[in-house]
């Protein structure tokens, strides 16, 4: 144990922890408020977070990119590798879920503050302190001033999961000899608070001569100023010993605020003469009316005390708020309701050698443009070892579900399959090959936030030989020339089309569908971003010349008349000449009657009228199966499984629901 005989600067203390330092659920009150005072000290600490929804904090402090990792606690070998990777001496745990009313999901309440917090615990064997906040709603019913070792009651599932991790907590210092230890924190305010909060919403409502909505007046918390939680935090790491471990800590202030008190403090500190309306009791189960804490325990452990009074801390927050633009914050703060997520649909067939590599450009591409994501790998029965390659991507990381189908449907059904699933504000279709380089996202990305519902890759160049290239190019100029609606040259799948597009493809009957055409056929307003298309990174393209002809007809098949235009046009036309020759032969046989039969004539006309009668047939017949394919209603693919967070789905009834859920 440390020197305690004299009062450590917070700041020698913060320098003296073993680095690196980690701080899981960095992007919330507490987290932000941690990382800000370590990095001022020193730079080896990590805010670590799963969701850029809440990051509008980090963003905010302008943090450099090298100081946020992302990683989702709810993975254990997402966990691993973080910890691998960086090897972390000391770890603060401020991740959870539950605590608001406005979060309601009991599963994902025990998955993150339980399942989470074992992840973590799992890799803190070797570390030199792990400091977990937990709450002092683990005391639930027994509210009022209660010790450590009193009796735990809890009354709402976010208290119950809050119990376990404390358990957990025990449980891992006792039998595994970990360092950590479980600070029940009470009522936490100050700087980055939410401002939909209490504190916040009366300071800033009383700077415009008024006051927010008021529940009873007699409720009553323990408010703990943020600077003294982190004090807290730091000194719990700073005097981490045997005597510490596995223990649980009250962190507040003793102090029985009422709501009246309170806001008679604010109305005092801004010169307010206003009446309050005071409302009831709260509708919440889990609500009650006193909540305060006792920090003897804080005091003989860890050397802490509150060293700032309610009225301190009021001042405090509100010189906060007047230094650092709180209309920004505000802004900032309603800014998750509208940050985009984008959904990676990826169309894989023998491409298991450059999954590893395409995900990793993809997340870094995302990571880099600080957008929230989804990747749907879509496994077209690839006859490689793509399923296990899947299987492992999907374990590490929540934001990647994985496809599976029952055959081989073609690239068009795959994306059709992972669009129907997708959940991004726009979706981006992409092949697994690489041929497609994830880079290009950010382009489209920025293309799309200004107002381009469509933005499309365009290819002026592919890395393959001159009569490919000009086979292509043609094409596409034929194509656009026959096509009864504006359809892109050089267009391919490669794109990104935000969510209504998707919808309304979604929505159409047909099975047979060629997507970069129905993209342009829905409307809406399109771009291109030009690129050079790179060859395959691995194995051999399964395009050829027969399944490119293949690809060429479907397209002018399901966009043009013109073929049957030509047919209407040839028929007139050769029954004209057919008509003018007879009227001719009928001429020469009256005027010219010794000329020989000629049988030459005969054949090379049976075979020309032949021949264009097969071409009118066959083109026709390409009509017809088409009208013949949709005739059968069969669906448009068949999921052998789907990968969900990790959990794999294979029956059909079980797939069925999900899709539900997710939708």
């Amino acid at each position: 144990m440390k020197n305690t005989t004299a009062e450590i600067p917070l700041s020698d203390k913060i320098k003296s922890l073993k680095g690196p330092i980690f701080i899981f659920g960095a992007s919330g009150f507490i987290g932000t408020n941690l990382i800000e005072t370590i990095l001022k000290n020193r730079s080896d600490c990590y805010a670590i977070t799963h969701d850029v929804r809440q990051a509008w904090r980090l963003k905010l402090l302008n943090l450099r990119p090298e100081n946020i990792l992302f990683c989702d606690i709810l993975f254990k070998n997402a966990v691993n590798e973080i910890f691998q990777e960086y090897k972390p001496q000391t770890v603060f745990n401020l991740s959870a879920y539950g605590a608001y009313s406005k979060q309601n999901k009991s599963n994902l309440t025990y998955e993150t503050n339980v399942i989470g917090t074992l992840n973590i615990l799992e890799e803190c064997k070797h570390i030199n302190a792990y400091v977990h906040a937990g709450s002092s709603s683990e005391y639930g019913l027994n509210c009022e001033a209660p010790k450590e070792s009193d009796r735990l009651i809890p009354n709402s599932h976010y208290a119950v999961s809050k119990v376990a991790a404390s358990y957990l907590i025990e449980y891992y210092a006792k039998v595994h000899h970990v360092p950590c230890a479980n600070l029940r924190l009470y009522s936490i305010y100050g700087p980055w608070e939410e401002p939909d909060r209490l504190i916040p919403k009366l300071i800033e409502n009383a700077k415009q001569n008024k006051l927010p909505p008021l529940v009873s007046p007699h409720i009553s918390r323990d408010f703990v100023y943020t600077t003294d939680c982190i004090k807290a935090l730091i000194n719990t790491a700073y005097y981490m010993n045997p005597a510490i471990f596995g223990e649980s800590i009250n962190i507040g202030t003793g102090t029985k605020t009422t709501m009246k008190e309170l806001v008679n403090k604010v109305l005092e500190l801004f010169k307010l003469d206003i009446q309050p309306e005071w409302g009831s009791m709260p509708d919440r189960k889990w609500d009650l009316k006193d909540w305060y804490g006792n920090y003897d325990k804080a005091k003989e452990l860890i050397h802490w005390q509150p060293a700032t009074t309610l009225e301190e801390g009021l001042i405090k927050t509100n010189e906060w708020q007047e230094e650092n633009n709180y209309t920004e914050i505000l802004t900032a703060f309603n800014e998750p309701k509208k940050l985009n997520k984008i959904t990676c649909v990826i169309a894989c067939y023998k491409d298991a050698q450059a999954i590893p590599i395409m995900y990793e450009r993809i997340v870094q591409t995302f990571q880099k443009i600080k957008i929230r994501y989804e990747i749907i790998f879509v496994n077209d029965a690839s006859p490689d070892n793509t399923q296990e390659v899947l299987d492992s991507i999907c374990e590490k990381d929540a934001d990647v579900i994985g496809i599976t189908h029952s055959r081989n449907f073609g690239s068009q059904s795959a994306f059709l399959s992972g669009m129907e699933i997708s959940s991004g504000d726009a979706v981006v279709l992409m092949d697994g090959d690489l041929q497609d380089p994830p880079e290009l996202i950010s382009s489209f990305y920025e293309k799309w936030l200004e107002g381009n519902e469509v933005v499309y890759g365009k290819r002026i160049k592919r890395e393959t030989t001159f009569l490919m290239n000009i086979s292509y190019k043609l094409f596409y100029r034929i194509f656009s020339k026959m096509s009864y609606i504006n359809i892109p040259r050089d267009a391919g799948d490669f794109s990104l089309m935000d969510r209504k597009v998707v919808n309304e493809l979604i929505k159409l009957p047909e099975k047979e569908q060629f997507l970069r055409g129905l993209r342009a056929w829905v409307g809406f307003k399109q771009i291109g971003v030009d690129y050079v298309r790179p060859e395959r990174m691995f194995g051999i393209s399964t395009n050829n010349w027969r399944r490119n002809i293949w690809w060429a007809k479907k397209a002018i098949f399901s966009f043009s008349f013109i073929p049957l235009e030509i047919l209407s046009y040839m028929g007139f036309i050769l029954t004209g000449v057919s008509f003018l020759a007879m009227i001719l032969q009928i001429i020469f046989r009256i005027l010219y009657p010794n000329i020989p039969h000629g049988i030459t004539t005969i054949i090379v006309l049976i075979l020309f009228f032949g021949g264009i009668q097969l071409l009118a047939v066959s083109i026709l017949g390409e009509y017809l199966s088409k009208v013949f394919e949709e005739s059968k209603g069969r669906p448009k693919f068949i999921r052998k499984s789907i990968i969900y967070r990790g959990k794999k789905i294979e029956t059909a009834s079980e797939i069925e629901n999900l899709i539900r859920v997710i939708k």
